[in-house]
């Protein structure tokens, strides 16, 4: 396995990994641990022989009978045992990677992470794995690189955290960045909440998978809540039924669009926070105002809590009434050759993937941009301040 580049996106909820000029990510698994619990409440599924310790897709299937954790929150590893683990088995088991010692190592972080959390991601790299080199990239430029653009805003919303970051000739401006304690988590805890009222009983930790699967599967943004609210109240045809894994059916409403609301209304789950657009908003008017024309004409949604089907055009609408308002006063004939444009490419999912992907490949022989191993034993964590890391 020599010389090998890994690209390793760890995200709150998902890993995507794979390695330098890969299109897709090798393996995409939930960043989640599982140990047994000493009295399952359900009968024993014979058919899964049960570990000590469960890694990603392994755990989730068996999460009847285990007790889940996930090492990481809101973008930031709080249990780094956990995370050895998850990363051991990513490399040996997911990518087949056994030897580590010739290899290199991409890994993201995103934007405002503590300068504790990226030491210590090193020290473990070069300490216990033994990496070659390494090197740490922000999530949101990568966004971009996996588009072909190097000036944008990137909203980058997964499990733990959304963050938007405007991003100048491929430099994101931490000054202006703004972090939204909202995400996938926040909704699909939401959307618990919302079917309880329901009358649906969801509580242990194993139903936050499943109601995760059904977020997925079944939520979207109100491109027009009063018309929504108004079928909603009126009509049955929001109303879908979803098969849950122990064959029960359930009826999901106006549940659909209420959960993903709270990006808008952070309100609804006790975020004291305006909403995504007027955060978005707030970050691309606290840059330079000549850099401003180039954000709006490229806002990049990226990671998984955008993938709901109308989030882009409402975003787009609520951005505009914004700048209506606060920019030009109410003028709609200037407003008409403005131009705000929210992009919503495909594989936004694993975009931060694809731009580590890219630039991995194109800096492979780049030896200023891996931090080597041997520095790292000669210097330790000074060496991070001297490259400025």
């Amino acid at each position: 396995m020599s010389g090998k580049i890994i690209v390793c996106d760890n995200g709150t909820g998902f890993v995507k990994a794979g390695f330098a000029g890969d299109k897709f990510p090798t393996t995409t698994f939930p960043s989640v641990m599982g140990r047994p619990m000493l009295r399952a409440e359900q009968s024993m599924d014979t058919s899964i022989k049960l570990k000590d310790i469960m890694i990603g897709d392994e755990a989730a299937a068996a999460r009847s009978m285990l007790q889940m954790s996930y090492p990481m929150e809101n973008g930031i590893v709080r249990n780094w045992d956990d995370m050895l683990l998850m990363w051991d088995y990513t490399f040996r088991e997911k990518l087949g990677v056994t030897d580590t010692t010739d290899a290199k190592i991409l890994l993201t972080e995103p934007p405002l992470n503590p300068k504790k959390n990226r030491e210590k991601m090193m020290e473990v790299m070069f300490e216990h794995f033994q990496f070659e080199g390494a090197h740490v990239s922000i999530q949101a430029v990568l966004t971009l690189y996996a588009q072909g653009l190097l000036t944008g805003v990137v909203v980058d919303s997964g499990d733990g955290v959304t963050h938007i970051v405007p991003v100048y000739e491929g430099y994101a401006l931490p000054h202006q960045t703004k972090r939204l304690d909202i995400a996938g988590r926040d909704i699909t805890r939401y959307l618990i909440k919302l079917m309880t009222l329901r009358g649906y009983a969801f509580n242990r930790t194993a139903d936050f998978e499943t109601v995760r699967q059904m977020k997925e599967k079944l939520c979207y943004v109100a491109y027009d809540l009063p018309l929504e609210q108004k079928l909603a109240t009126e009509t049955t045809v929001l109303v879908e039924q979803y098969t849950l894994p122990d064959g029960r059916v359930i009826k999901i409403g106006q549940e659909r669009y209420e959960a993903p609301e709270a990006l808008f209304q952070p309100h609804l789950v006790d975020v004291d926070s305006v909403g995504i657009a007027e955060v978005l908003f707030n970050a691309i008017n606290a840059c330079a105002v000549d850099n401003r024309p180039d954000l709006y004409k490229h806002i990049l949604l990226s990671g998984g809590t955008t993938m709901y089907p109308g989030l882009s055009s409402r975003l787009e609408k609520e951005m505009r009434q914004l700048y209506l308002e606060r920019v030009l006063k109410g003028d709609t004939s200037r407003m008409r050759k403005f131009k705000i444009k929210v992009e919503d490419p495909p594989g936004r999912k694993h975009a931060v993937f694809v731009g580590g992907a890219v630039l991995a490949e194109s800096m492979k022989n780049n030896p200023v941009f891996w931090l080597k191993r041997s520095d790292w034993q000669e210097k330790g964590v000074r060496i991070l301040d001297e490259l400025k890391m």
